[in-house]
């Protein structure tokens, strides 16, 4: 995917929030649930290629479940971004779910993607309801994020232009707001 499409793409989500939520606090959905998706199609895309080395997908999956090595990061059963997305009800709730038992299960996620609580509440509403999470997370689905579909210093690159339209759509200096080029670089790379 080229970066203008990917940049393009992403801001469309972040549009697709800006009512419910101020500028700064679009981050707080949207980078988790970016960093969340591509995790999940690099895993799929592994499972993917265990079926074709041993010839069933169900092995493939057994497998992965029993030695880690063989992928980069382990999605329990359940959680993976297509089966959280089918269930919208309780969506918030889900991914948060979904989110602390990825990182239960890898220890170097750990307090990386299981930091937002998607159920949030303030002044006893929630902060970005169901509905406008599920229509996030559909703007998300619409393109893949596995290794062949996106490089990580695109996907990095990518995560840079949204923190500067975040900062600039607050006010805020970049240096309050935006995460250095090599951090964002950093972080696509994590799942590479």
């Amino acid at each position: 995917m080229e970066l203008s499409t990917l940049e393009n793409w992403l801001w469309d989500a972040a549009c697709s929030i800006r009512g419910p939520l101020d500028a700064p606090k679009y981050k707080d959905y949207i980078l988790p649930l970016l960093f969340y998706k591509r995790l999940s199609d690099v895993y799929e895309d592994e499972l993917t290629k265990l079926s074709q080395e041993f010839g069933d997908e169900a092995l493939a999956r057994e497998l992965a479940n029993e030695d880690r090595s063989l992928i980069r990061f382990y999605i329990p059963n359940g959680y993976t971004w297509p089966q959280v997305r089918r269930n919208p009800t309780r969506l918030g709730e889900r991914l948060t779910e979904a989110m602390r038992e990825i990182a239960k299960e890898n220890p170097k996620l750990k307090g990386v993607i299981d930091i937002v609580d998607f159920n949030a509440t303030a002044a006893g509403q929630r902060i970005l309801d169901d509905d406008n999470l599920a229509r996030l997370m559909e703007i998300l689905n619409r393109h893949r994020l596995g290794l062949r579909d996106v490089e990580p210093d695109i996907l990095g690159r990518a995560y840079e232009y949204l923190l500067r339209k975040f900062a600039e759509g607050s006010g805020q200096s970049a240096g309050e707001f935006y995460t250095p080029k090599e951090v964002a670089i950093l972080m696509a790379h994590i799942l590479d």
